[in-house]
């Protein structure tokens, strides 16, 4: 299945978007690496890892490595795929200063350049509510995954405040807590119009999330699933749970 003219010009949107955001997102994923974040966004990917020597890791939609870094780190052969020249660019700087190995490649999440039941485990991060074709791309992340493997994905609903209003002033709410608790607004250095006009577009930001996915995913052929919708009150820092205390992130475990 290939994109329609409509939906080349939104993945180009996304990337020209994301192409923008690279240097500061990069900054972000730095401070990561360099925080207690590092050892427990780890410890949990391996824990949902299957046990086996001689892991290999896709980190869907890498940005700046960070992903594909700390399971490089963890001793897993990874290769990291982005659609996005600049945020390649950055994940390769990032993994030299890490001094780890990973094969990283330029392309489309939707069509991927790989061989099937390839990887034991696919990881992603804030990435499929960038996607023109969800359910296209979950198929090919299907095929690429080993018999028993797992998908582990993580994303929230960041934009169904567009078509909520209680949502809409939930969001709101978040942005007046950060001016009430002194705390750095993660949305005031972003160009909120531009990204939710090519959010208003995405078909995923209608959708009531994670309930689409894992219907999405049973009826594609993954065989057991389980989502965590708390998994951002161990993972996030006091910071993001205030920015982000409207649109929870989520994680989704899908074995093959």
């Amino acid at each position: 299945m290939s994109l329609n003219l409509n939906q080349v010009s939104l993945l180009q949107n996304v990337t020209r978007y994301w192409n923008n955001r690279a240097e500061g997102y990069s900054r972000h994923n730095q401070q990561e690496l360099q925080s207690i974040k590092r050892l427990k966004w780890q410890q949990l990917l391996l824990a949902h890892a299957p046990k086996k020597q001689n892991l290999k890791v896709l980190d869907i939609g890498t940005g700046p490595g960070f992903f594909a870094i700390i399971m490089a780190q963890a001793g897993a052969q990874v290769t990291a795929i982005d659609a996005t020249s600049n945020m390649l660019e950055q994940a390769k700087y990032n993994a030299a200063q890490a001094m780890v190995d990973i094969r990283f490649v330029r392309g489309d999440v939707h069509h991927l350049p790989f061989a099937d039941e390839r990887f034991d485990l696919i990881i992603s991060r804030n990435v499929t509510w960038n996607l023109s074709e969800p359910e296209q791309a979950y198929k090919e992340w299907h095929r690429v995954l080993k018999c028993g493997g797992n998908l582990l994905n993580f994303d929230a609903n960041w934009y169904l405040f567009l078509y909520d209003e209680q949502r809409r002033r939930a969001f709101e709410q978040d942005r007046a807590s950060t001016i009430r608790l002194n705390i750095p607004d993660h949305y005031a250095d972003t160009d909120t119009s531009a990204m939710e006009a090519i959010a208003r577009k995405l078909p995923l930001s209608r959708q009531l999330r994670p309930h689409w996915d894992m219907n999405a995913l049973l009826n594609i052929g993954f065989s057991q699933l389980m989502a965590d919708t708390r998994i951002g009150e161990f993972l996030w820092d006091d910071e993001e749970k205030v920015n982000y205390r409207s649109t929870p992130m989520f994680m989704i475990v899908a074995q093959k």
